[in-house]
């Protein structure tokens, strides 16, 4: 998925869109199913995250929502806050969102990665509830030879982003059933997709172009895009013809994928953005600017169709337009639609921020500096360091040093000491005086 999980910073202000009340922390709402005997469904999501918003608006409400609450104690667990983030590092989330099952004694249950369809969903959600997906269960069922448990245990630590661990674990298995589940091609396609963590762990270009191409070959469903994109990066430093030869089979799939699953009335697949602009990627890594720019205005034309001018129908569509158009290109369309979405949303950061960033990159640094403001006094978390670095680039362009530097220490002196890194960057920004 196209998406980076922002850096966590100290906030007491809760997500402008979040729509559930809930436990104040995750240890409250573990300590809570701990004494109702009931499992915890962990959301983690964050402000600026447009598959947060197509779940929020289109899967985590109705009857199932409902009778699926009475089941669990739901926490929705901000990215952009310490305590928060510290639980996503210990649990390896890398992918919002994604939902964590943790049963009353603790054990995870299992997890659901990215943004689902609702008829997707709620039967996953009910399976990892009864314990099946459980780890622990999943190895005594592999270990006594079930092949569909070796691909279980396989694909569970892949959605850890363990991919190390789990080969590992694969290797400690009887001889018999190695032997035997080398030729299940479920086993197979898993252990493909372990080795392709492994690559990017170890930043093996090879090992990820290797082992990207034989998961592609596999029926991967919703997960092509992000695999595609994994190859696509993999290939960036051959020689065009070498990248061509890898990257052109996959160009007939892929469009099937996108005619089939994307581009129509009701996508099986959710996350539509990731699909677009992997093509967009794909057909530019081809050297195919028409067909480059096609996709993306097919994209931008179905968007506005679907949202019928109505930018708060559907802020996850919404939010798509706008990336859409910033990888077109399309400037004026996309002031228009930033100026649009900034009065559609008025209550959070994002907006303000985005198009203030953007004018800053372009180096219009005057007119940026407005909207960055606003987006600093509704900004918290980890967003305020990202908010602050470009109002510190403006500010910096525009020979405004000082107030640069005052922005910079004040941040530092809030934020450093719980997140040395962010502000370490943030300090790099301004130039040695």
């Amino acid at each position: 998925m196209k998406r980076l999980l922002a850096a966590a910073l100290l906030t007491l202000v809760a997500p402008a869109y979040a729509a559930h009340e809930g436990p104040a922390s995750l240890d409250a709402a573990l300590a809570q199913g701990k004494r109702e005997h009931k499992p915890v469904l962990v959301d983690f999501q964050a402000v600026w995250c447009y598959s947060c918003y197509f779940m929020a608006s289109h899967v985590l409400n109705g009857k199932e929502w409902d009778d699926l609450g009475k089941k669990i104690v739901f926490y929705e667990a901000d990215a952009d806050k310490p305590a928060d983030k510290a639980w996503m590092n210990k649990l390896n989330v890398h992918f919002l969102p994604t939902y964590v099952a943790i049963g009353p004694d603790g054990e995870e249950l299992g997890r659901i990665l990215a943004e689902q369809p609702r008829e997707k969903f709620y039967p996953q959600i009910a399976a990892l509830l009864s314990g099946d997906a459980r780890l622990s269960h999943q190895k005594d069922e592999a270990v006594k030879g079930s092949l569909a448990s070796v691909a279980d245990v396989l694909d569970t630590y892949q959605q850890r982003y363990q991919g190390k661990e789990g080969m590992a674990w694969f290797d400690t298995l009887p001889a018999m059933v190695r032997n035997v589940s080398d030729k299940d091609k479920r086993v197979a396609l898993a252990k493909q997709k372990l080795l392709l963590l492994e690559g990017k762990a170890d930043k093996n270009d090879t090992a990820i172009a290797a082992a990207a191409t034989k998961v592609l070959a596999g029926n991967i469903g919703c997960d092509r895009p992000y695999v595609l994109d994994d190859l696509i990066s993999a290939t960036a430093a051959q020689t065009p013809d070498a990248r061509k030869a890898s990257l052109a089979p996959q160009k007939p799939a892929y469009d099937d994928y996108l005619a089939t699953q994307i581009f129509v009335v009701a996508p099986e697949c959710a996350d539509q953005r990731s699909a677009v602009l992997t093509a967009a990627d794909l057909d530019a890594a081809l050297g195919d600017t028409t067909g480059e720019q096609a996709v993306l205005r097919k994209a931008i034309d179905l968007s506005r169709e679907k949202l019928h001018g109505d930018l708060k129908s559907d802020r996850n569509l919404a939010d798509n337009l706008r990336v859409y158009l910033v990888r077109a290109k399309a400037g004026d369309e996309l002031d228009t639609l930033e100026k649009q979405l900034i009065a559609a949303y008025p209550d959070d950061y994002v907006y303000n921020y985005r198009y203030g960033r953007r004018l800053v990159e372009s180096g219009k640094f005057e007119q940026g500096l407005p909207y960055l403001e606003t987006a600093a006094r509704k900004a918290y978390g980890a967003n305020t360091i990202s908010v602050a670095t470009y109002r510190v680039k403006a500010l910096h362009a525009l020979n405004r040093d000082a107030e640069a530097r005052k922005l910079v220490a004040s941040t530092v002196a809030a934020q450093g000491a719980a997140f040395p890194e962010q502000t370490k960057k943030l300090q790099e920004t301004l130039p040695a005086t």
